[in-house]
């Protein structure tokens, strides 16, 4: 285990200086899962849902808290961010929803963090648009699932099953 970058030699916290690492292409995709009963999940997948749009309204706040992430993370940086994708895919076995956020950027440092926001507050939206129905839903697996650029290079996690 290296040297947290976020700690300084005092042991204090501190943002990491990236004024000397060169811009490069940088690409983070995290997942996760919101877990619910198969009732919440055909409210969605009829448009029954009493909120409206739920899925819409989850991609809305994914990308809003992508671009917001320097805002909630302490000692983020903000970044200049050119794509965030949020996707959800709808499953019966476990029935919920997997959501997948990727985000790019050109820069001096990586996404990561704005990856696993985007998808933490898309769950989070879908909880909030469905609670009503289900209060019993889970919010599972969040994780980075790879990323590209920068000097530690790429990174891809080991396979996961798909329940988390």
């Amino acid at each position: 285990m290296g040297k947290l970058s976020h700690i300084d030699d005092k042991g204090e916290a501190r943002m990491v200086d990236v004024s000397d690492k060169a811009s490069t292409a940088r690409r983070a995709v995290a997942e996760g899962l919101i877990a619910m009963q198969p009732e919440t999940l055909r409210l969605v997948e009829t448009s029954a849902a009493k909120k409206g749009d739920v899925i819409g309204a989850a991609r809305i706040a994914g990308i809003m808290a992508a671009k917001r992430t320097h805002e909630l993370i302490p000692l983020c940086h903000p970044l200049a961010i050119t794509k965030v994708g949020i996707d959800f895919v709808l499953t019966q076995s476990p029935p919920g929803i997997h959501v997948t956020a990727e985000v790019k950027v050109a820069g001096q440092t990586g996404v990561e963090m704005e990856a696993l926001t985007a998808v933490s507050v898309a769950c989070l939206t879908l909880y909030d648009m469905l609670k009503a129905a289900d209060k019993t839903m889970t919010i599972e697996g969040i994780h980075l699932v790879e990323k590209t650029g920068g000097k530690s290079g790429a990174f891809k996690a080991p396979a996961r099953s798909k329940g988390g």
